[in-house]
């Protein structure tokens, strides 16, 4: 009976300790440590496939409903993984969209602490002006947006154009170092260069002006499909030479990077393009820090997880953080790639494992 009494005495002062816990804004670490510290990363992203088939339509029927201006500023419709229902991210640390930028539209300068690019399935007609320098966008064309630099469209053509927008929003909303500030209305130039002033100056392989310091984002705002193209190929060569150079056999990979520091080419960004030869089947790999993979040609299957995509030209899938992918390649395929993993490097906190390593 006294053991029966005293049980309850001290559930009261339990009790009574955790109201004030509560009152006091406290939380004991015993009662959170499960989800503090798991023993390995639970992401809230689930693995997703978006169809570009089902995308395009969607952006062409916004295009003639939904004006490019002030205020929204940008016809942009972003990937919202399930697993962060009610979210406009792909993963808790990207954010990917669809834009789409009609004939003769343009779209408003503005600038945000948020770090950048656009990648471009197909098309062309669209220049994007980054701080005053007209970039041309074209097919397989990479461009870069650093944090803070002024950036509008042009689309000079009687075609519309689609592209794909990466950002950090998700990591700088969480950072609380969110900035946005408007432009001039009047677009900064009207010019439709072949090649920007970025390129002129910082696009030559291995070549870099000597008057010109390192700084952390890439000052080249374009990667031309053609040198892309190019090196993917002369690896799978050298693989047939017997060199090294691609990832695995049938496998051939390059990352774009920042020509001053030959460090990633965004410095919360990283962006590759993957090329595999048909019938090639990757080893599975497993990363802390997510990505969004988009299929620029081909055919494959993407398992991610414990889904398997069918995926073809245009479609995109995102990889949470610590879920294994393994891709196989029915046709000969290119696959555009981009991630978080510079910031995981940044804090010490990257690690992968690759095939039989797990």
């Amino acid at each position: 009976m006294m053991g029966a009494a005293s049980g309850q005495i001290e559930q009261k002062l339990l009790d009574d300790l955790y109201a004030d816990f509560e009152t006091a804004g406290l939380i004991p670490l015993w009662t959170q440590r499960d989800d503090l510290m798991p023993m390995s990363p639970q992401s809230a992203a689930v693995p997703h496939l978006w169809r570009w088939a089902d995308l395009l339509p969607i952006a062409e029927r916004s295009g003639q409903l939904v004006p490019v201006g002030r205020g929204g500023e940008r016809r942009a419709m972003a990937l919202s993984n399930p697993g962060l229902p009610g979210l406009p991210y792909a993963t808790p640390t990207l954010w990917t969209a669809i834009q789409y930028l009609g004939p003769h539209e343009t779209a408003p300068s503005h600038r945000h602490s948020q770090g950048a690019f656009r990648f471009v399935v197909d098309g062309e007609g669209v220049w994007t002006n980054v701080d005053g320098d007209a970039v041309a966008m074209r097919r397989g064309d990479l461009l870069l947006t650093p944090s803070w630099a002024f950036h509008e469209h042009q689309n000079v053509t009687d075609e519309p154009m689609t592209w794909i927008d990466g950002l950090d929003i998700p990591l700088v909303s969480q950072l609380d170092a969110g900035f946005f500030e408007f432009g001039p209305d009047e677009l900064s130039t009207r010019a439709t260069p072949e090649r920007s002033r970025g390129e002129r100056l910082w696009g030559h392989p291995g070549l870099r002006p000597i008057s010109q310091p390192d700084r952390p984002n890439s000052p080249l705002a374009a990667y031309r499909w053609e040198h892309t193209d190019a090196a993917l190929t002369a690896q799978l060569e050298l693989a047939d030479e017997g060199a090294p150079g691609v990832i695995e056999p049938g496998h051939a990979g390059v990352r774009f990077s920042n020509p001053t520091t030959g460090k990633d080419a965004l410095v919360t960004i990283r962006t590759e393009m993957r090329r595999l030869r048909p019938g090639t089947r990757t080893v599975p790999v497993r990363s802390v820090g997510s990505s969004v993979w988009q299929v620029f040609n081909g055919e494959a299957s993407a398992t991610v997880g414990d889904k398997t995509f069918e995926v073809t030209k245009g479609d995109l899938f995102v990889v949470p953080s610590w879920c294994d992918i393994t891709l196989t390649a029915h046709t000969h395929v290119d696959l555009f790639r981009f991630g978080d993993e510079p910031v995981y490097e940044a804090l010490g906190l990257a690690r992968t494992f690759r095939g039989d390593q797990k």
